[in-house]
């Protein structure tokens, strides 16, 4: 039985420059770094790049895969990351369902999302603790 996403990884021929934009511009939490193979960690999951010789250049086709990274506020991330020189394809737009989403691209252009989820809303509690 398959039990959830316990990783992606990015298979890249430029990791310094992939290596930097996801640690140092998009602040990642760093979790282990072997030189060929860089892995950022979000409790049980991992988003990992790697040096893989049959990955040449930038994506041909960064529409196939979309990584989103959850954001509390996409409009801080959007201006510090503009800033940095991060080029956005879509500034953070508010979807029907409530939440926001922005769209970059990393070094080897590959899509990236921010996403801001709307806040959990939980239901109301009795004094009896009973939920309704």
């Amino acid at each position: 039985m398959i039990t959830g996403v316990v990783g992606v990884i990015l298979w890249t021929s430029n990791l310094d420059a992939m290596r930097t934009f996801y640690r140092d511009t998009l602040r990642l939490p760093l979790h282990s770094d072997h030189g060929d193979f860089v892995a950022f960690r979000f409790g049980d999951m991992r988003l990992s790049l790697g040096l893989h010789g049959a990955v040449e250049g930038p994506a041909k086709d960064p529409y196939r895969i979309m990584i989103n990274l959850g954001a509390d506020d996409i409009h801080a991330e959007h201006r510090r990351l503009t800033e940095e020189g991060v080029e956005f394809v879509r500034p953070p737009e508010q979807e029907s369902w409530g939440g926001w989403v922005a769209t970059l691209k990393d070094p080897d252009a590959n899509l990236v999302q921010l996403l801001q989820l709307l806040p959990q809303i939980s239901p109301k509690t009795s004094p009896s603790g009973q939920t309704s």
